[in-house]
């Protein structure tokens, strides 16, 4: 999830500011591990509705409301602005003209799904090796802290450093749009901000303390998630929103753990991934820290509680109906129907079908390429079943404003690069 930094000191934006073109273009090819170093290409399809597996049977409700709060930031965008990679989405009036149609949210599904047949036209997405996608699923964890450390409360959940800066490289060289890259500013000078294991060793001067946790597994879990609630001792109930990140690569410890022999690879999930860490506390720590990425937080407050913490899009994420995609191939606000399956909330039962249309509303470090999701499951003890252990193949389709899809033709080629 996308956040914002603000209040920046002065020698920050003069540190930016020195950097040259050239030297950022060198930095982020020495150090932008997290990124893809090829292209990544798939092809749009045109299809008809009747081909998205279960469309008929679908209730897209939860859908048009999330759609309605992205149209929302779509209404304040200059309309000329291209939307997704090489503009493959239209121009921002595109979707305004649609955003200025949308029925009720409390109209009947079947009237929801006419209004989405009329104004758009579906378009699958293709990859050279076939039509698959990759689905996982994230939620919104609940842990135990305090404001301040005492006792068992002893894990810091720090905010975004007053020294991190993040520079969109293309407004240096504009081949780079879209491409970031974050650092921490000292002595005039943009370096590589500390990574996990150094952040654990010495703390974060240039970082507030918003909260002292009590569990540290519950704490790197939250990171991974990006979002939170935080239990404080009195009961009050607080969020913790995404505000930034260290700009080290993520590396899933799932990965580390198979590496290592130490979890099979078969039946991989958060709760394998958790329970492993709690049974092996003297290894942890140090298993945690082969994922260099940190993520900074900001303290929020509730809000509506049926809804997530804002997205990178800014919008609250609604469950079951918002997705994290990659935002160099993807426009946020774009609908976005998926064919796959799912784990049920009980792990003993088996999984269901998952047809289910979705709006773009965040993105994450792992989130990467043409075909890949990550659906926004909401809290509680069924969203965390689900979410963790969510890893599905399957279709992934498209639905561009019906002038948009007209002028894209019967193929288009969809690229990062």
């Amino acid at each position: 999830m996308a956040g914002r930094w603000r209040s920046v000191p002065r020698f920050v934006l003069i540190a930016v500011a020195a950097l040259s073109a050239v030297a950022l273009f060198a930095l982020w090819r020495l150090y932008a591990p997290s990124l893809p170093r090829h292209a990544s290409e798939a092809v749009l399809v045109p299809v008809r509705f009747a081909d998205l597996a279960g469309w008929r049977s679908s209730d897209p409700r939860a859908a048009l409301q999330a759609f309605v709060r992205s149209c929302v930031i779509l209404q304040q965008k200059s309309p000329t602005v291209r939307l997704g990679a090489r503009g493959y989405a239209g121009a921002v009036a595109d979707w305004q003209q649609v955003c200025a149609t949308t029925p009720a949210v409390s109209s009947p599904a079947g009237r929801i799904r006419g209004w989405f047949e009329a104004g758009f036209r579906p378009m699958e997405v293709r990859s050279e090796n076939g039509p698959a996608a990759l689905l996982t699923g994230y939620y919104e964890p609940e842990l135990a802290a305090s404001r301040t450390r005492h006792d068992q409360f002893q894990t810091p959940i720090y905010g975004l450093p007053e020294n991190l800066v993040s520079v969109d490289l293309g407004d240096f060289r504009n081949e780079l749009r879209g491409e970031r890259i974050i650092g921490c500013a000292g002595g005039h000078r943009l370096l590589p901000c500390p990574a996990r294991a150094a952040i654990d060793a010495a703390g974060l001067k240039q970082g507030e303390v918003l909260f002292y946790a009590a569990d540290p597994v519950a704490v790197f879990f939250l990171h991974i998630q990006g979002s939170g609630r935080v239990r404080l001792e009195d009961g009050s109930l607080v969020r913790v929103a995404y505000a930034g990140q260290n700009g080290r690569p993520y590396k899933a410890i799932g990965r580390t753990l198979i590496e290592r022999r130490l979890l099979p690879r078969n039946g991989m999930s958060m709760q394998i991934l958790r329970d492993w860490l709690h049974r092996n506390p003297s290894q942890a720590r140090e298993i945690m820290e082969t994922d260099q990425s940190y993520v900074f937080f900001k303290d929020a407050s509730l809000g509506d509680p049926a809804l997530g913490s804002p997205g990178s899009e800014g919008v609250p994420l609604t469950p079951g109906a918002s997705l994290a995609i990659d935002p160099r191939v993807h426009p946020y606000g774009l609908p976005i129907y998926v064919a796959a399956t799912r784990p049920d909330a009980n792990p003993d039962k088996p999984e269901q079908a998952f047809n289910r249309l979705l709006i773009a509303q965040d993105s994450g470090g792992a989130i990467r390429g043409p075909a890949r999701g990550d659906v926004f499951w909401g809290f509680g003890n069924d969203a965390e079943s689900i979410a963790g252990r969510m890893k599905a193949t399957g279709r992934f389709f498209v639905l561009l404003p019906t002038a948009v899809a007209a002028r894209l033709g019967h193929r288009r080629v969809l690229t990062t690069s």
